[in-house]
């Protein structure tokens, strides 16, 4: 099935399940397809062409890269962190129509050259997490759940200051209670782990841990919170780490997985 775009790099469900919405990151759109009762794609219900100011970066900012697509908490607004233009977009979606429609007050502007990837929402406060590839830093912001602004007030690098080298961030998430955010390097090959205060949201770093493999290119928490799963792409592992640790260390947890270039692990519902 086609995703009318070119490099799609994220997708996700509305909460009808009525449509797919997917991020195609080398043609800068936004597309929405049907989704049929028994699980197959129709036709392209709505498409929005992402645009702004191009960032500094030669290679990797020529136009708008948007990178993922994520629901808020609510289900009511649609987050599209865009690497090209370092911009966050914010959109809403009808579910009787499939039509999409930009949230202007909610779109900030990230740091130029930031790259900005991908974002997790605090499972239960109002704070958004983004993370920054071309820069390796994570972003802060409080979210209007009721107008889906997006608010920066921190900004921490997600790179010890004795690492001197190349290196992209690339993924980020949250314990399942909110206490520990967790990101991951590509090149310095650690998962970054901070701390997050409950009252202001603002984070704390905590330490890294090695990936035990070559570009983490992902990570994910099992659904009970317990292990972190980190997708080593250029090493062909999948490894595992004990994540219940009071102080947030991550230890290694049973044999790694072989498989080729993984780039993404999705936990389907119990």
């Amino acid at each position: 099935m086609s995703t009318f775009g070119k490099n799609p790099v994220h997708l996700t469900i509305d909460p009808t399940n009525r449509w797919v919405v997917v991020a195609n990151h080398l043609s800068s759109t936004l597309v929405v397809l049907a989704r049929h009762p028994d699980g197959s794609l129709g036709g392209l219900a709505d498409e929005a062409k992402l645009t702004g100011k191009i960032g500094p970066h030669r290679i990797e900012q020529p136009f708008s890269k948007p990178h993922q697509v994520v629901y808020d908490r609510s289900e009511r607004f649609l987050i599209v962190p865009d690497k090209g233009v370092d911009q966050l977009f914010t959109f809403t979606l009808d579910a009787a129509s499939g039509k999409l429609t930009q949230v202007p007050a909610g779109t900030p502007r990230a740091r130029d050259g930031s790259g900005p990837r991908h974002v997790a929402f605090h499972p239960t406060d109002a704070f958004a997490y983004v993370i920054n590839e071309l820069d390796s830093t994570v972003t802060a912001h409080r979210f209007d759940q009721v107008t889906g602004k997006l608010t920066p007030f921190q900004l921490v690098t997600t790179l010890p200051d004795t690492f001197v080298g190349d290196s992209r961030a690339s993924e980020v998430a949250l314990s399942n209670d909110g206490g520990l955010l967790y990101a991951s390097n590509r090149g310095h090959d650690s998962v970054a782990t901070f701390s997050v205060d409950r009252a202001t949201g603002r984070l704390t770093s905590r330490g890294w841990s090695d990936t035990q493999g070559k570009t983490p290119r992902f990570l994910a928490l099992d659904p009970a919170g317990r292990f972190l799963f980190v997708a080593n792409e250029d090493s062909d592992r999948i490894v595992p780490f004990r994540a219940d640790a009071p102080d947030g260390k991550l230890f290694p947890a049973g044999d790694p997985v072989t498989t080729g270039s993984p780039v993404c692990i999705v936990f389907a519902p119990s």
